[in-house]
């Protein structure tokens, strides 16, 4: 059987063709295929969560008790007192790594002028996402005191790590956390 449609072009017949066909497919609500990449809301953002939200925690590594933490900034003051000891800090994430989240730095706000210590995380055990700069963080860890070899300082630097100061040779003293848990937030 034959259409015939005197008015229209098949230029235009192509285009309302190809119109009710997309406007079908978007009605369509077939489950998504496992790892498929969610599609993309063209509806207007929801209202942002009142103040009194709580923000969403993510736990990294061993679970960390619930005392409190010493801020960061009072470490940065005299990491000599914290060294080698397992200690309980709370900053914010200021950097991290962007390749593969295995490490991260944290500061008392996002100023760069603030002093900001490295975290590693122990034996590579675990990873933090690599976008976890901007969260706040309680981190459990042991303070170390390191000289990094220039190369080290370099292919940091190449991962968003920043030195306050560097020897003539390249090398830098940094104030390191070897943590065994993480809690971010936003």
């Amino acid at each position: 059987m034959e259409l015939y449609f005197p008015s229209m072009t098949p230029r235009l017949l192509m285009t309302l063709v190809l119109a009710g066909l997309a406007a079908g497919a978007c009605q369509h609500k077939a489950s998504p295929e496992v790892g498929a990449t969610p599609a993309i809301s063209a509806r207007a953002p929801a209202s942002p969560a009142p103040a009194t939200a709580t923000p969403e925690l993510k736990r990294f590594g061993a679970a960390l008790p619930p005392s409190s933490a010493t801020p960061v900034a009072q470490v940065l003051s005299a990491p000599e007192g914290f060294q080698g000891k397992p200690i309980l800090v709370e900053g914010y994430v200021r950097r991290a790594c962007t390749r593969r989240g295995c490490w991260m730095e944290l500061a008392s706000g996002p100023d760069t002028s603030l002093e900001g210590c490295r975290v590693t995380f122990k034996d590579y055990g675990f990873f933090v996402p690599t976008d976890s700069a901007g969260s706040r963080a309680r981190v459990e860890a042991n303070l170390e005191l390191a000289t990094l070899s220039p190369a080290a300082v370099d292919h940091m630097e190449h991962e968003g790590a920043a030195f306050r100061s560097k020897a003539a040779d390249g090398s830098a003293r940094e104030v390191r956390l070897v943590a065994s848990g993480v809690e971010l937030w936003r």
